[in-house]
């Protein structure tokens, strides 16, 4: 019966058997994965929900194959998801299972941010769920109404978000001025009532950090909102390599109980928006309906000032959909969870033992270097299958040690991100020092390789449009565009309406002179940016 309280309608079509070529079985299609999900969410039993196509995707020859990225970007990205081992989905209809790699990767960003957050003055705890929401969520809520199998007099909100709940306790807790500021975050899932879902980006259950912060004045909030978006900005270029753009949200796109949303956009490589993290001034909204109140020093009653702040799993999937290609993942280095895999490669029993010897003496090295390396010593797999598995996998660094290798005493060395021979370097020396230095200042070029390529991406396909027709015709070629805006919220939604583009963000850095809106020619302060999105 619990179950059931989460079953979403069918919108999942069936999907065909796996692709075959030369009778060798390949990894599902995306609507093969797409079936499975539709399959294992209107099944009644665990035994019903992996489909047999599903076991034959993990059968023996796992090669990996996807769906090149230019001919069909969604099936790519599905494809290199299950290939690389990062997500499965579960058996209730639009949620995932997040695999231990995948999972690894968000480890990486919860312990660059815990850092953040306590460097910052934060504290991280707990909130359970809750009987009540923002009105703005009611479409996505989740209502759990039976109890011990009886109707509930007072309905629990499975957590869309935590705004509500928070309010209960910050009244409780903040009395005087003497108690704030009072800033919190905590790590949880959350529920969402998605129609659409797509791994990572929309399931109907995700992860993410929360923060909750009470001030005393509107310019202590202002700060901490402006700070958090600050610490979500230098993390996405410094650890993800993802060129964001800050800035400030319309008002039609502002959170529902906020003054001001600020943002984190990052263009996807499909040159869709993907909403990487977000950061509300709350003002006084939640206080006022919650009698938040404290005592100032001059012994008056007020309401606090609050801010929320969030970034998700979502993240993980924005950091596929930036830097993967044809061969799968390409992870940067900072928050790969192997950034150095070593291949041993031999051919006769008696090369085994000094091959190894070697191999287990560059691990150490690394590992006391503070690198994160992992040895494929498995002999249930070829060379050249490893290879390829670690590609998908978006391993940074790849090196291989033979016999050959070993009587130089030096090793080879692949960049996942430079492709072929381009990418590979001979005779790179096994000395301790020098091997360390080597691979450390790769990893770093790689980090800033990927960045700059993202970056480059990123404004080759951002057009300044100074009319509403230019717009469209951006928008159509699939592009951002860029232009001054003063229009009205019924003009906002029009230009949804019309081109299916959203204002994305009003960004921090903005153009000096004087600007003209391209919708309605009247005197603009700020240029905004339109695209679609996920």
């Amino acid at each position: 019966m619990a179950s059931s309280l989460l079953r979403l309608p069918s919108l999942l079509a069936p999907a065909p058997a796996l692709l075959c070529r030369g009778g060798r079985r390949l990894y599902a299609a995306p609507s093969a994965a797409v079936a499975r999900l539709s399959a294992a969410a209107t099944s009644t039993g665990a035994s019903a929900a992996a489909p047999a196509q599903a076991e034959g995707a993990r059968g023996g020859d796992r090669e990996g194959q996807v769906t090149p990225r230019s001919a069909d970007f969604n099936a790519w990205y599905t494809d290199v998801i299950a290939a690389a081992e990062l997500a499965d989905y579960g058996p209730v209809r639009g949620t995932m299972v997040i695999r231990p790699y995948g999972y690894a990767i968000w480890e990486a960003i919860q312990d660059y941010l815990n850092v953040k957050f306590k460097e910052t003055g934060h504290s991280n705890m707990y909130f359970p769920q809750e009987a009540s929401h923002v009105e703005g969520f009611s479409p996505e809520l989740a209502l759990v109404t039976i109890g011990g199998g009886k109707e509930l007099e007072e309905k629990l909100v499975v957590r869309p978000t935590s705004e509500t709940i928070v309010n209960h306790m910050f009244t409780k807790w903040i009395q005087s001025y003497r108690d704030l500021p009072l800033m919190i975050n905590q790590w949880a899932n959350v529920t969402r009532w998605e129609m659409r879902t797509k791994p990572f980006i929309r399931t109907l259950e995700f992860l993410w950090q929360e923060g909750h912060t009470a001030h005393a004045t509107l310019e202590e909030a202002e700060e901490e909102a402006m700070q958090m978006i600050d610490v979500y900005t230098k993390f996405s270029y410094e650890e993800a390599a993802i060129p964001v753009i800050p800035g400030r949200k319309s008002k039609v796109e502002t959170f529902a109980g906020a003054n001001r949303t600020y943002t984190i956009e990052a263009m996807m490589g499909d040159r869709k928006a993907l909403q990487a993290g977000t950061s509300h001034n709350l003002g006084q909204n939640f206080s006022r309906a919650f009698e938040t109140q404290f005592m100032d020093e001059n012994g008056q009653l007020e309401h606090v000032w609050q801010t929320s702040w969030a970034i998700s799993t979502r993240f993980v999937g924005g950091i596929i959909m930036t830097h993967g290609d044809d061969a799968g993942l390409m992870l940067p280095p900072r928050i790969a969870p192997i950034q150095v895999v070593i291949v041993p490669i031999w051919k006769k029993g008696d090369e085994k033992g000094v091959v190894m010897e070697a191999v287990a003496s560059v691990q150490n090295t690394l590992k006391e270097a503070g690198i994160r390396v992992k040895v494929d010593d498995s002999e249930l797999r070829t060379p050249g299958w490893k290879f390829n598995h670690y590609e998908m996998k978006g391993v940074p660094i790849r090196i291989e040690i033979g016999p050959r290798d070993v009587k130089n005493r030096s090793v080879v060395i692949s960049r996942r991100d430079v492709p072929g021979k381009q990418g590979k370097e001979f005779g790179v020396s096994m000395e301790p020092s020098i091997m360390v230095d080597h691979i450390k200042g790769r990893l770093e070029e790689i980090q800033a390789s990927l960045l700059q390529k993202a970056i480059t991406f990123r404004d080759s396909n951002i057009v300044d449009v100074s009319s509403y027709g230019e717009l469209k015709e951006a928008i159509a070629e699939g592009k951002w565009a860029r232009g001054p805006w003063s229009a009205s919220d019924a003009d906002e939604l029009k230009v949804k309406e019309e081109t299916s583009a959203t204002i994305r963000c009003f960004p921090f850095e903005q153009p000096e002179g004087t600007k003209k809106c391209f919708m309605t020619g009247n005197p603009a302060d700020e240029v905004a940016i339109f695209a679609k999105s996920y």
